[in-house]
Protein backbone atom coordinates (compact mmCIF):
# COMPACT_ATOMS: atom_id res chain seq x y z
CA UNK A 1 0.00 0.00 0.00
CA UNK A 2 1.88 3.51 -1.21
CA UNK A 3 1.77 6.55 1.13
CA UNK A 4 -1.30 7.93 -1.27
CA UNK A 5 -3.14 5.29 -0.28
CA UNK A 6 -2.88 5.12 3.10
CA UNK A 7 -3.79 8.77 3.51
CA UNK A 8 -7.06 8.36 1.42
CA UNK A 9 -7.44 5.63 3.72
CA UNK A 10 -6.99 7.10 7.10
CA UNK A 11 -8.79 10.22 5.83
CA UNK A 12 -11.77 7.96 5.51
CA UNK A 13 -11.28 6.59 9.03
CA UNK A 14 -11.44 10.30 10.43
CA UNK A 15 -14.38 11.22 8.44
CA UNK A 16 -16.44 8.29 9.65
CA UNK A 17 -14.93 8.84 13.55
CA UNK A 18 -16.72 12.27 12.96
CA UNK A 19 -19.90 11.16 11.80
CA UNK A 20 -20.25 8.61 13.82
CA UNK A 21 -19.19 10.84 16.90
CA UNK A 22 -21.30 13.70 15.75
CA UNK A 23 -24.20 10.99 15.10
CA UNK A 24 -24.16 10.41 19.02
CA UNK A 25 -26.81 11.92 20.97
CA UNK A 26 -26.57 13.34 24.24
CA UNK A 27 -28.87 12.99 26.65
CA UNK A 28 -29.95 15.99 28.33
CA UNK A 29 -30.81 16.29 31.69
CA UNK A 30 -33.05 18.79 33.92
CA UNK A 31 -32.96 19.81 37.61
CA UNK A 32 -35.49 21.13 39.37
CA UNK A 33 -35.00 22.64 42.79
CA UNK A 34 -31.76 24.71 43.11
CA UNK A 35 -31.03 24.69 46.66
CA UNK A 36 -29.13 22.35 47.47
CA UNK A 37 -25.50 21.59 47.30
CA UNK A 38 -26.18 18.45 45.55
CA UNK A 39 -26.79 19.95 42.36
CA UNK A 40 -23.53 21.40 42.41
CA UNK A 41 -22.12 17.98 42.88
CA UNK A 42 -24.11 15.97 40.12
CA UNK A 43 -23.94 18.52 37.41
CA UNK A 44 -19.83 18.22 38.03
CA UNK A 45 -20.05 14.39 37.96
CA UNK A 46 -22.38 14.13 34.93
CA UNK A 47 -20.95 17.13 32.92
CA UNK A 48 -17.09 15.51 33.36
CA UNK A 49 -16.30 14.14 29.86
CA UNK A 50 -14.31 11.81 31.82
CA UNK A 51 -17.04 10.02 33.05
CA UNK A 52 -17.97 9.06 29.38
CA UNK A 53 -21.85 9.40 30.65
CA UNK A 54 -23.34 10.53 27.33
CA UNK A 55 -25.07 12.68 29.12
CA UNK A 56 -25.19 16.49 30.18
CA UNK A 57 -27.06 18.98 32.63
CA UNK A 58 -28.59 21.50 30.36
CA UNK A 59 -31.61 23.05 32.23
CA UNK A 60 -32.55 24.00 35.70
CA UNK A 61 -35.59 24.90 37.49
CA UNK A 62 -34.57 27.30 40.69
CA UNK A 63 -37.68 26.36 42.81
CA UNK A 64 -37.36 27.17 46.07
CA UNK A 65 -39.01 27.87 49.87
CA UNK A 66 -39.12 31.01 51.31
CA UNK A 67 -40.65 29.75 54.29
CA UNK A 68 -37.37 27.19 55.00
CA UNK A 69 -34.27 28.86 55.33
CA UNK A 70 -32.06 26.17 54.18
CA UNK A 71 -33.62 26.73 51.12
CA UNK A 72 -34.80 30.00 51.00
CA UNK A 73 -30.49 31.05 51.81
CA UNK A 74 -28.82 28.80 49.28
CA UNK A 75 -31.71 29.02 46.23
CA UNK A 76 -30.18 32.05 44.59
CA UNK A 77 -26.07 30.80 45.37
CA UNK A 78 -26.55 27.13 43.89
CA UNK A 79 -28.74 29.11 40.71
CA UNK A 80 -25.98 31.33 40.00
CA UNK A 81 -23.28 29.06 40.04
CA UNK A 82 -24.97 26.24 38.25
CA UNK A 83 -25.39 29.27 35.34
CA UNK A 84 -22.06 31.45 35.64
CA UNK A 85 -19.79 28.54 36.44
CA UNK A 86 -21.35 25.26 34.95
CA UNK A 87 -23.40 26.71 31.71
CA UNK A 88 -26.70 25.64 32.65
CA UNK A 89 -29.66 27.14 31.40
CA UNK A 90 -32.74 28.54 33.61
CA UNK A 91 -35.28 28.28 32.98
CA UNK A 92 -38.72 29.49 34.36
CA UNK A 93 -41.23 26.78 34.57
CA UNK A 94 -40.97 23.44 35.19
CA UNK A 95 -43.01 23.00 31.82
CA UNK A 96 -40.25 24.54 29.90
CA UNK A 97 -38.06 22.35 31.31
CA UNK A 98 -39.95 19.38 30.24
CA UNK A 99 -39.69 20.59 26.89
CA UNK A 100 -35.21 20.94 27.09
CA UNK A 101 -34.71 17.84 28.69
CA UNK A 102 -35.00 14.06 28.07
CA UNK A 103 -34.89 12.87 31.73
CA UNK A 104 -34.98 14.86 35.25
CA UNK A 105 -33.54 15.24 38.31
CA UNK A 106 -35.66 16.53 41.26
CA UNK A 107 -33.42 18.13 43.62
CA UNK A 108 -35.57 20.37 45.75
CA UNK A 109 -34.41 20.29 49.36
CA UNK A 110 -37.61 20.99 51.09
CA UNK A 111 -39.86 17.60 50.33
CA UNK A 112 -43.33 19.13 50.11
CA UNK A 113 -43.49 20.71 46.92
CA UNK A 114 -42.37 17.32 45.39
CA UNK A 115 -45.33 16.22 44.53
CA UNK A 116 -46.55 18.90 42.95
CA UNK A 117 -43.26 19.47 41.02
CA UNK A 118 -43.15 15.32 40.16
CA UNK A 119 -46.46 15.71 38.59
CA UNK A 120 -45.75 17.40 35.13
CA UNK A 121 -42.24 15.54 34.83
CA UNK A 122 -44.06 12.36 34.88
CA UNK A 123 -47.05 13.59 32.81
CA UNK A 124 -44.62 14.82 30.30
CA UNK A 125 -42.99 10.80 30.01
CA UNK A 126 -39.53 11.85 31.34
CA UNK A 127 -37.71 9.65 33.03
CA UNK A 128 -37.86 10.83 37.51
CA UNK A 129 -34.72 10.95 39.97
CA UNK A 130 -36.50 12.20 43.21
CA UNK A 131 -33.58 13.24 45.32
CA UNK A 132 -34.13 13.28 49.02
CA UNK A 133 -36.50 13.36 50.86
CA UNK A 134 -39.20 12.28 48.28
CA UNK A 135 -41.84 14.23 50.24
CA UNK A 136 -42.86 15.23 53.68
CA UNK A 137 -45.15 12.81 54.10
CA UNK A 138 -46.21 9.60 53.30
CA UNK A 139 -49.06 10.08 51.68
CA UNK A 140 -47.38 12.01 49.13
CA UNK A 141 -44.34 9.62 48.77
CA UNK A 142 -47.38 6.67 48.02
CA UNK A 143 -48.51 9.00 45.53
CA UNK A 144 -45.49 9.83 43.81
CA UNK A 145 -44.86 6.12 43.26
CA UNK A 146 -48.52 5.41 41.89
CA UNK A 147 -48.54 8.32 39.31
CA UNK A 148 -45.06 7.18 37.97
CA UNK A 149 -46.72 3.67 37.75
CA UNK A 150 -49.79 4.39 36.29
CA UNK A 151 -48.01 6.69 33.49
CA UNK A 152 -45.21 3.83 33.19
CA UNK A 153 -42.50 6.48 34.17
CA UNK A 154 -39.55 5.29 35.61
CA UNK A 155 -39.21 6.99 39.08
CA UNK A 156 -37.23 6.21 41.99
CA UNK A 157 -34.91 8.00 44.86
CA UNK A 158 -31.83 6.65 47.31
CA UNK A 159 -29.83 8.19 49.26
CA UNK A 160 -25.49 7.82 48.47
CA UNK A 161 -25.17 5.08 51.23
CA UNK A 162 -26.90 2.95 49.67
CA UNK A 163 -23.73 2.57 47.47
CA UNK A 164 -21.69 2.91 50.17
CA UNK A 165 -18.30 0.60 50.85
CA UNK A 166 -19.14 -2.43 52.72
CA UNK A 167 -23.09 -1.98 52.05
CA UNK A 168 -23.22 -2.55 48.19
CA UNK A 169 -22.58 -6.31 47.88
CA UNK A 170 -23.19 -6.90 51.81
CA UNK A 171 -25.07 -10.52 50.49
CA UNK A 172 -22.35 -12.19 48.87
CA UNK A 173 -19.10 -11.07 51.65
CA UNK A 174 -17.59 -14.02 52.69
CA UNK A 175 -16.40 -11.75 56.25
CA UNK A 176 -19.89 -11.23 57.22
CA UNK A 177 -21.63 -14.35 56.17
CA UNK A 178 -25.80 -13.82 56.45
CA UNK A 179 -26.75 -10.76 57.71
CA UNK A 180 -27.86 -10.77 61.09
CA UNK A 181 -28.55 -7.30 62.43
CA UNK A 182 -27.06 -3.68 61.35
CA UNK A 183 -26.96 -0.47 63.35
CA UNK A 184 -26.51 2.45 61.67
CA UNK A 185 -26.10 6.10 63.12
CA UNK A 186 -27.05 9.21 62.09
CA UNK A 187 -28.89 12.57 62.68
CA UNK A 188 -32.52 13.78 63.09
CA UNK A 189 -31.76 16.52 64.62
CA UNK A 190 -32.90 19.39 61.80
CA UNK A 191 -35.97 18.46 60.08
CA UNK A 192 -38.05 21.33 59.92
CA UNK A 193 -41.33 20.72 57.98
CA UNK A 194 -40.69 17.01 57.41
CA UNK A 195 -40.83 13.59 60.30
CA UNK A 196 -38.11 13.75 62.45
CA UNK A 197 -35.57 11.00 59.85
CA UNK A 198 -37.31 12.59 56.75
CA UNK A 199 -34.10 14.89 56.10
CA UNK A 200 -30.72 13.79 57.43
CA UNK A 201 -32.17 10.24 59.00
CA UNK A 202 -32.69 8.92 55.67
CA UNK A 203 -28.86 8.50 55.15
CA UNK A 204 -28.11 5.70 57.79
CA UNK A 205 -32.12 4.63 57.49
CA UNK A 206 -31.37 3.99 53.28
CA UNK A 207 -28.01 1.78 54.68
CA UNK A 208 -30.24 0.20 56.97
CA UNK A 209 -32.87 -0.87 54.52
CA UNK A 210 -30.18 -2.03 51.96
CA UNK A 211 -28.75 -4.29 54.28
CA UNK A 212 -31.51 -5.59 55.71
CA UNK A 213 -33.93 -5.92 52.81
CA UNK A 214 -37.61 -4.98 52.73
CA UNK A 215 -39.81 -6.91 55.39
CA UNK A 216 -39.91 -4.55 58.40
CA UNK A 217 -42.93 -5.19 60.61
CA UNK A 218 -42.75 -3.11 63.87
CA UNK A 219 -40.82 0.44 64.22
CA UNK A 220 -40.16 1.47 68.12
CA UNK A 221 -38.65 5.06 68.82
CA UNK A 222 -36.77 5.45 72.13
CA UNK A 223 -36.44 9.25 72.92
CA UNK A 224 -34.82 11.28 75.80
CA UNK A 225 -32.43 14.72 76.09
CA UNK A 226 -29.36 12.69 74.61
CA UNK A 227 -30.39 10.93 72.10
CA UNK A 228 -32.92 8.64 70.05
CA UNK A 229 -32.98 5.37 69.13
CA UNK A 230 -35.14 3.69 66.70
CA UNK A 231 -35.73 -0.27 66.19
CA UNK A 232 -37.20 -2.37 63.53
CA UNK A 233 -38.05 -5.86 63.62
CA UNK A 234 -38.03 -7.84 60.44
CA UNK A 235 -40.71 -10.54 59.74
CA UNK A 236 -37.96 -12.81 59.84
CA UNK A 237 -37.17 -11.57 63.78
CA UNK A 238 -34.09 -9.94 62.63
CA UNK A 239 -33.70 -6.59 64.88
CA UNK A 240 -32.04 -2.93 62.74
CA UNK A 241 -31.30 0.03 64.62
CA UNK A 242 -31.04 3.75 64.24
CA UNK A 243 -29.37 5.81 66.53
CA UNK A 244 -29.22 9.57 67.23
CA UNK A 245 -26.22 10.73 69.25
CA UNK A 246 -27.27 13.74 69.11
CA UNK A 247 -24.26 15.58 68.80
CA UNK A 248 -21.75 12.52 69.87
CA UNK A 249 -19.30 10.60 67.36
CA UNK A 250 -19.59 7.32 65.96
CA UNK A 251 -16.48 5.81 64.63
CA UNK A 252 -18.03 4.45 61.54
CA UNK A 253 -22.18 4.99 60.48
CA UNK A 254 -23.22 1.75 59.78
CA UNK A 255 -21.85 -1.45 61.37
CA UNK A 256 -23.47 -4.94 60.32
CA UNK A 257 -23.94 -8.35 62.24
CA UNK A 258 -23.17 -11.30 60.45
CA UNK A 259 -22.81 -15.17 61.13
CA UNK A 260 -19.11 -14.96 60.08
CA UNK A 261 -18.40 -11.29 61.38
CA UNK A 262 -19.08 -7.57 61.62
CA UNK A 263 -18.40 -5.01 58.78
CA UNK A 264 -17.79 -1.35 59.30
CA UNK A 265 -19.25 0.74 56.11
CA UNK A 266 -18.06 3.84 55.06
CA UNK A 267 -19.41 6.14 52.45
CA UNK A 268 -18.43 6.04 48.88
CA UNK A 269 -19.37 10.01 47.36
CA UNK A 270 -21.67 11.08 45.18
CA UNK A 271 -20.32 8.97 42.14
CA UNK A 272 -21.83 5.79 43.12
CA UNK A 273 -25.20 6.96 42.96
CA UNK A 274 -24.82 9.21 39.61
CA UNK A 275 -23.83 5.95 37.57
CA UNK A 276 -27.37 4.35 39.04
CA UNK A 277 -28.84 7.52 37.87
CA UNK A 278 -27.48 7.91 34.93
CA UNK A 279 -27.98 4.03 33.98
CA UNK A 280 -32.04 4.03 34.97
CA UNK A 281 -32.24 7.25 32.74
CA UNK A 282 -30.78 5.23 29.86
CA UNK A 283 -32.05 1.92 30.26
CA UNK A 284 -35.63 2.51 32.01
CA UNK A 285 -34.75 -0.04 34.57
CA UNK A 286 -34.94 1.74 38.56
CA UNK A 287 -32.37 0.00 40.71
CA UNK A 288 -34.53 0.59 43.87
CA UNK A 289 -38.30 -0.65 43.48
CA UNK A 290 -40.96 1.62 44.94
CA UNK A 291 -42.09 -1.18 47.35
CA UNK A 292 -38.59 -0.52 49.50
CA UNK A 293 -38.55 3.44 49.27
CA UNK A 294 -42.20 3.36 50.22
CA UNK A 295 -41.40 0.94 53.08
CA UNK A 296 -37.90 3.28 53.90
CA UNK A 297 -40.41 6.56 53.98
CA UNK A 298 -42.99 4.44 56.64
CA UNK A 299 -39.85 3.17 58.96
CA UNK A 300 -39.06 7.05 59.33
CA UNK A 301 -42.60 8.02 59.33
CA UNK A 302 -43.65 5.32 61.83
CA UNK A 303 -40.57 6.16 64.33
CA UNK A 304 -42.29 9.73 64.50
CA UNK A 305 -45.58 8.16 65.47
CA UNK A 306 -44.44 5.97 68.15
CA UNK A 307 -42.40 8.80 69.96
CA UNK A 308 -45.64 10.27 70.02
CA UNK A 309 -46.80 7.04 71.87
CA UNK A 310 -43.67 6.74 73.96
CA UNK A 311 -41.80 3.97 72.50
CA UNK A 312 -44.90 1.80 71.84
CA UNK A 313 -44.09 -0.43 68.70
CA UNK A 314 -46.16 0.95 64.99
CA UNK A 315 -47.09 -1.48 62.05
CA UNK A 316 -44.98 -0.32 59.08
CA UNK A 317 -48.31 -2.33 56.59
CA UNK A 318 -50.87 -0.35 58.88
CA UNK A 319 -48.89 2.94 57.98
CA UNK A 320 -48.80 2.53 54.60
CA UNK A 321 -52.43 1.16 53.87
CA UNK A 322 -53.36 3.69 56.06
CA UNK A 323 -51.13 6.31 53.96
CA UNK A 324 -52.47 4.46 50.65
CA UNK A 325 -55.98 4.98 51.19
CA UNK A 326 -55.50 9.04 52.55
CA UNK A 327 -53.81 9.92 48.84
CA UNK A 328 -56.82 7.76 46.91
CA UNK A 329 -59.48 9.99 48.21
CA UNK A 330 -57.12 13.08 47.70
CA UNK A 331 -56.19 12.03 44.34
CA UNK A 332 -58.03 14.38 41.72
Amino acid sequence: MNKKTIAIVFSAVLLFCAVCQAGEKVMRLGMIGLDTSHVIAFTRIINDPKNNYGCKVVAGYPGGSPDMEASANRVEKFTAQLRDQLGVEIVDTIEELCEKVDAVLLESVDGRPHLKQARPVIEAGKPLFVDKPVAANLKDVIEIFRLAEQNNVPCWSSSSYRYAEGVLGIESNENAGKVKACDVFGSSSWAEHHPDLYLYGIHPVTALFAVMGTGCQTVSRFHTNDGDLVVGVWKDGRIGTFRDLQGGKSEAGIFIYGTKGMVKAKSAGYKPLVDEIVKCFKTGEVPVSAAETIEIYAFMSGADESKALNGAAVSIKALIDRAGEQGERAAP
